[in-house]
């Protein structure tokens, strides 16, 4: 059988040998599968463990590798030395070049004020984090060493507490972790692009972590928003706090967080100072943006932008036109630029290799074990320590009963090598401690040294016990953690850098809609689907369509300009203008309200008012027979808030909602048959939206209110018997007369 023959290829290498290459020019046909499992996994998984990821003590490998570089440098306690020095010494532990090792060290400077708690103690040009432009100075002119807060990185880093590895060449050992006393992964932000994940952690403040750790130790139950409030950015800024994002992000760790700049206005030359902005961007970013809003007439109001920026700090200052409102321009330019920026979490770390996408009671679960174990190994060592020198001196004080002999015996021995058997078989003692006592100096032969030296026996043996205590039982462990992290907290902890703002609080900016203006009437049903319909509409088909069951709840004119206020079951009203919904006929289903604004899961509309001025007055009428009349003008905001919450009392259930420009008649009817007729002056108008209101119509036990209705006169023959002269009232029960008018007049 014929082989075939393998092309070759005659090649010349720069030395002028000569050699052939095998297969040269010919295709080879290899499947994706195998490439792929050959060459792209394997750097893949490089990539995700040992690069980009994290992991429980809160660093990635080329962080801990600088930082123990300049550990054992002597920097943690020493005098700054050059940053090319720690450049230079950190390669022999990171393969990688000089320059990708400097901006390590530079992201995690007090310099470049990336971090709440920096490691590394700069001097010098460090750049800034919140700026494009402002590039650190090369490494040969600047200074570092390490900040006092790495002493609880490396705190008993000798002991035993964490594995070494060797480094990439096999000539030096390295820490696989760093044995921290606080949850650092929590502490200081971290992100990090990996290949098919990724990883955003983002910074809390240091005495909140450490009593959420505190608590959690003592508690795995413990309720994590409690203690730790929300992150803590180093720029500062102003967060946005809601309350069930936050606590989705601590349940799975993946969410997004608004944060906005901080900024002062200068009356005295109109302008506004931008002194903090969100860590995702940049001072230019923000500039440049500005600048084009400026020359697409979308920011009028500005006359000039600057970068201000000094020895004090950030600071964008922004001239204004006169006349020109400072906050509603800030709340045009949160909107429009990224003042205003979603800083996204995925809390993504590596826990033994693998990565792991946690929330915050998990990453704490972790650390406390990680941690544990730390405290055991540091324990275990020093019990090792301990055991080995009191078997010595125990072996030197059975020396104590006859020196002389010892010293007879050593003079006797002919051969060095004789002298460490001839003290075992002399005083019963074994190898160890023989070669000690044969080790001790002429002049410490003498019983003062003696008695001094093994005085500390039943010291010993009191630590001895005391550490097999603690790795006997896990509370022990436990409790000298907490120990530590109530000492961290109170020698490093700082108060929060970002302020907290409400949503409630918080105005957000709504370009405005030029629609025309009309007359339309709007319907709303029971099971919250809404319709606006013009009145010619309503001429040509006035049966609206329904669920068979459903049915309209209200029906009340309007414009198409007119503000729309949905109250719900959750007492929260949502507000809309006319024009946010499109014209719709009768024979559609309409708009579900629920959807179209929004709502929380189950609630549901109970009511709708329409207004455009905010005239007159809500009434909420509730069960236990209160009634609350509020201000409609407590429900208007300067700009289009679409959410008011507390809209009314959540302390009893509402039985009717009425919104009323003047003071009317209202007829309430009990379970027990009772009604009443009362008019609305008789109580106070109140501008807390959420009052409890004044007791109206008295319920006995077991009653409550079941209705209530704007009372037409004329509709009982002897009205007064129901009139209440005076609030509270019992209401009375209808006679037979007033029965049959009723009748009658249906």
């Amino acid at each position: 059988m014929a082989m075939k023959k393998k092309n070759k290829e005659k090649i010349r290498n720069s030395a002028g040998v000569s050699g052939f290459i095998y297969n040269a020019g010919e295709i080879l046909e290899e499947k994706i599968v195998n490439t792929l499992e050959k060459n792209y996994m394997p750097y893949a998984m490089s990539v995700i463990t040992s690069r980009a990821i994290p992991e429980i003590d809160g660093f990635k490998p080329s962080h801990r590798k600088l930082l123990f570089t300049m550990y054992k440098m002597g920097l943690l306690s020493g005098t700054r030395t050059k940053s090319a020095n720690i450049v230079g010494q950190t390669m022999k532990l990171n393969p990688h070049g000089d320059s990708a090792i400097y901006d390590t060290m530079v992201r995690m400077s007090r310099g470049y004020e990336a971090l709440l708690h920096p490691y590394v103690d700069s001097k010098g040009n460090f750049g800034k984090f919140y700026s494009r432009d402002m590039a650190c100075a090369a490494s040969r002119y600047t200074e570092a060493k390490l900040e006092n807060i790495c002493k609880e990185l490396f705190k008993d880093i000798d002991k035993d507490t964490v594995d070494f590895v060797p480094n990439y060449d096999n000539t030096l050992k390295e820490p696989s972790l760093l044995p921290c006393t606080f949850p650092s992964v929590l502490v200081n932000s971290n992100t990090g692009i990996a290949v098919g994940m990724a990883s955003s952690i983002c910074p809390f403040n240091l005495k909140e972590v450490c009593e959420t750790a505190i608590a959690y130790i003592k508690n795995p139950e413990h309720e994590i928003s409690s203690t730790l409030l929300a992150p803590d950015f180093p720029g500062a800024g102003e967060i946005i706090y809601d309350k069930a994002k936050l606590e989705e992000i601590y349940k799975t760790g993946r969410g997004g967080i608004k944060v906005r700049a901080r900024y002062k206005y200068d009356k005295k030359y109109n302008c506004i100072d931008i002194i903090n902005i969100p860590p995702t961007t940049t001072s230019e970013v923000i500039i440049e943006k500005i600048v084009e809003l400026v020359k697409s007439g979308k920011a009028r109001e500005i006359s000039d932008i600057r970068d201000e920026t000094g020895l004090d700090g950030l600071k964008i200052t922004i001239d204004l036109k006169r006349g020109t409102d400072p906050d509603k321009l800030m709340i045009k330019l949160f909107k429009l630029t990224t003042l205003e920026d979603t800083f996204s979490c995925n809390f993504n770390v590596l826990v033994g290799g693998t990565p792991k996408v946690m929330g915050i009671r998990e990453i704490l679960e972790e650390w406390t074990a990680f941690r544990a174990e730390c405290i055991r190994r540091r324990t275990a060592f020093d019990l090792a320590k301990k055991r080995d020198k009191l078997h010595l001196l125990e072996g030197l004080n059975k020396i104590l009963i006859d020196i002389d002999k010892a010293i007879s015996i050593i003079r006797k021995t002919e051969e060095e090598e004789n002298v460490v058997p001839n003290l075992m078989k002399g005083f019963g003692i074994d190898e160890i401690q023989a070669e000690f006592v044969a080790e001790i100096k002429l002049r410490h032969l003498n019983r003062e040294y003696i008695l001094k030296r093994t005085s500390e026996i039943e010291d010993l043996k009191r630590e001895i016990a005391e550490l097999e205590s603690v790795l006997s039982k896990k509370e022990k462990i436990y409790k000298i953690i907490i120990k530590e992290l109530t000492a961290v907290s109170k020698e490093y902890g700082k108060p929060r850098s970002s302020l907290l703002i409400y949503p409630e609080d918080t105005e957000f900016y709504e370009e405005e809609v030029v629609a025309p203006d009309y007359p339309v009437r709007f319907f709303i049903t029971k099971e919250g689907y809404f319709k606006k319909i013009t009145p010619q509409s309503l001429k040509m088909n006035s049966e609206q369509k329904l669920k068979s069951t459903d049915e309209v709840m209200e029906e009340i004119e309007g414009s198409n300009h007119s503000d729309l206020l949905f109250f719900t079951d959750k007492c929260q009203v949502y507000k809309a203008k006319g024009y946010n919904f499109s014209d719709s006929k009768a024979s559609s289903m309409g708009d579900y309200i629920p959807a179209a604004l929004s709502f929380e899961k189950g609630e549901r509309p109970v009511y709708m008012a329409v207004t455009t001025d905010y005239n007159g007055f809500v009434l909420f009428f509730f069960k236990g027979g209160k009634v609350s009349k509020v201000d409609m003008k407590a429900y208007e905001t300067k700009t289009n808030r679409k959410k008011l919450i507390k809209a009314y009392s959540d302390l009893d259930d509402l039985v009717a909602a009425f919104y009323v420009r003047e003071d009317k008649d209202f007829l309430i009817t009990s379970s027990s048959g009772k009604i009443l007729i009362f008019n609305t002056a008789a109580i106070s108008l109140k501008q807390t939206k959420n009052t409890q209101g004044v007791a109206v119509m008295k319920q006995k036990k077991g009653h409550r209110v079941v209705s209530a209705e704007e009372y037409q006169s004329g509709r009982f023959i002897d009205e007064k018997i129901y009139r209440a002269k005076n609030i509270p009232a019992g209401g009375k029960l209808p006679s037979s007369e007033t029965t049959d008018c009723e009748q009658l007049t249906l």
